[in-house]
């Protein structure tokens, strides 16, 4: 695979004065509904160049044509990727990252959140969860890391939740430990290639009115054009890790790690 890298990057000024690049090719996967869908359009917005996948084709394909019209001066590219296939997550990689050149960010966003108490009788929903967000997830950053250390630079984030500071009771067991897998896993992959021009972000969003906060919805809850402006604001900063929206979701998460789990459990019940 051919890559093109010069001028990948173009320096801005970090609001409190630090210079963070702007990265101009962003992959998204998931990207056909949802956050993903939602960050594409924000990140269109702001003249970036996109590579968007996901398995609903139909839908990535409707969305390119409408940022391409709304932004005729950007690239974007689509392609099927099923995240449990880890030999579709490589094609798919290597598809997009030929047509653009090489990414500059990379934002692993697909997962899924159907899941039951465990032992309740949703084994296989609930292994299905742990599956695609753990073993999709890891497929993704491989595919990413390869890329990045070719490049010698690059953003990997990977799309976390508040779900994974503490145990999940109910529907949410599965996916808060598929979550707290992703931050362990962004640390380990930040740890390796700390000092090398790659930056990895685990990012943890708090509950948003997507498809899968469905019936999860509290007053904390927050619109998903709100949700999705905060989360590309978090991730265009690049931080170790990133809560969204930050208020209250950083205050809340330091609770939620030193809260007796009876009162945690009544908090976070299904």
């Amino acid at each position: 695979m051919a890559l093109c890298v010069q001028n990948a990057e173009r320096w801005v000024r970090h609001p409190v004065g630090m210079p963070h690049p702007t990265r101009q090719r962003i992959f998204i996967s998931g990207a056909s509904s949802g956050l993903g869908e939602g960050m594409a359009r924000r990140f269109a917005a702001m003249g970036r160049d996109l590579a968007l996948c996901a398995r609903r084709v139909d839908r990535l394909e409707a969305l390119q044509a409408e940022l391409r019209a709304a932004h005729p001066g950007i690239r974007v590219e689509v392609a099927a990727m099923d995240v449990d296939d880890p030999a579709s997550v490589a094609a798919a990689f290597t598809d997009l990252a030929d047509r653009l050149g090489g990414f500059d960010r990379v934002v692993v966003n697909a997962g899924i959140g159907a899941g039951r108490s465990v032992g309740a009788g949703g084994a296989a929903g609930n292994r299905a969860v742990l599956h695609t967000n753990v073993l999709g997830s890891h497929a993704q950053c491989e595919a990413a890391m390869e890329l990045f250390r070719r490049q010698g630079m690059g953003h990997l984030v990977l799309i976390s939740s508040v779900a994974s500071v503490r145990g999940m009771p109910g529907s949410r067991t599965a996916y808060g430990a598929s979550k707290a897998a992703l931050n362990a896993l962004a640390e380990g992959i930040r740890s390796d290639v700390y000092g090398s021009g790659i930056t990895v972000s685990a990012i943890l969003p708090g509950f948003i009115e997507t498809d899968i906060n469905v019936g999860r919805r509290g007053p904390l809850t927050v619109g998903l054009d709100k949700g999705v402006n905060a989360l590309v604001d978090v991730v265009e900063r690049e931080p170790v890790r990133g809560y969204v929206p930050e208020w209250p979701w950083r205050p809340v998460a330091a609770l939620l790690r030193v809260l007796p789990l009876s009162v945690v459990r009544r908090l976070t019940g299904s």
